[in-house]
């Protein structure tokens, strides 16, 4: 069963919402108008009753909206119980109504950006699309305008395992009202310029152990053999099996791009002074971690912030910060 509200719109604009269907049937031969009526149960409907209660004189043209982009969406096969990513399913029924208010302002605008920030957040391997969703929905009562969506989104996305959002994210962090970037972060009542600054300059904070990435693509890992890693200022690139990677890592997670031959032969290969290996241990400094690593064709590599640990016993790259 909808919604007692959802129901008196859809019967009230019965024709008009037959019409959109029909052409949206024209437009994806493939639409299946099952898997369309499934969506609108579970991902319409809750969105249409939350923005009922909130702003029930803009239900009808956030039915609308909705309506719309949700054939389009289970035209491409994004939406729906077929749906390529189910997460953008979840995003819908559980995450839009949370943000009610401001759907009933900007319907098209709050669908198409949770939409897209669905679909790239849940495709990133490694990332955690439920942490982004929950945390976001936690600070949808702060969110009053679609610059602080679209801003706070890109920083949950970032902590929550997108790496390559760093830069940006920060950035967008710097346009929010102080209370909400620290809410953002997870630090309300905190002094915004100093953890802005602290962000900026040491991507791991907050995180001293590091991390590990990558395993055997025979596995549904990332790499056909044991990687070999080189450095640039923002991450490392890759060799592995005669493929090049971009490894781009930091607190919250550790994302793979693309990259070339070229970019590799320019990396970079040393390690700073204070930096060695002895035997299976390596040593920062005055910090020594034991590694699980037969001694003996341990390699390094470093940027300013991260040390890279390679062997050709493993498949994994070992990731610490320097400081």
């Amino acid at each position: 069963m909808i919604s007692s509200a959802f129901a008196a719109i859809l019967a009230s604009g019965r024709a008009q919402f037959n019409g959109r269907a029909a052409e949206a049937r024209r437009r994806f031969p493939s639409l299946d108008m099952a898997a369309f009526g499934v969506f609108l149960h579970d991902g319409v409907d809750p969105l249409v009753a939350a923005v009922a209660a909130a702003a029930p004189e803009r239900a009808g043209s956030v039915t609308l909206a909705a309506y719309d982009m949700a054939l389009e969406l289970v035209g491409h096969g994004l939406a729906g119980p077929a749906a390529k990513n189910p997460f953008l399913n979840t995003v819908w029924r559980e995450l839009a109504p949370a943000l009610a208010p401001l759907l009933a302002t900007a319907p098209i605008e709050v669908l198409g950006m949770l939409s897209n920030a669905a679909i790239h957040v849940g495709g990133v391997a490694g990332a955690r699309p439920s942490q982004w969703q929950r945390e976001l929905a936690a600070l949808a009562p702060q969110v009053a305008t679609l610059a602080q969506l679209r801003a706070v989104g890109q920083v949950l996305a970032w902590r929550a395992g997108v790496a390559h959002f760093r830069q940006g994210a920060l950035a967008a962090a710097d346009t929010l009202p102080h209370e909400l970037a620290l809410a953002a972060f997870g630090e309300p009542g905190a002094h915004w310029p100093q953890v802005h600054a602290q962000l900026l300059d040491y991507p791991w904070r907050g995180n001293a152990e590091g991390r590990e990435f990558g395993s055997f693509s025979g596995l549904g890992g990332d790499f056909g053999t044991p990687p070999q890693v080189r450095a640039t200022p923002d991450g490392f690139v890759v060799r592995s099996a005669e493929r090049h990677y971009l490894l781009v890592a930091d607190a919250y997670g550790a994302v793979l791009h693309g990259a070339t031959a070229e970019e590799y032969a320019l990396a970079q290969t040393g390690v700073p002074a204070f930096v060695r290996v002895d035997g299976a241990s390596v040593h920062i400094g005055a910090r020594s971690i034991a590694l699980d690593l037969p001694a003996g064709d341990i390699a390094l590599a470093a940027n300013a912030h991260t040390l890279a640990i390679t062997s050709p016993w493993t498949h994994a790259i070992r990731l610490l910060p320097l400081a």
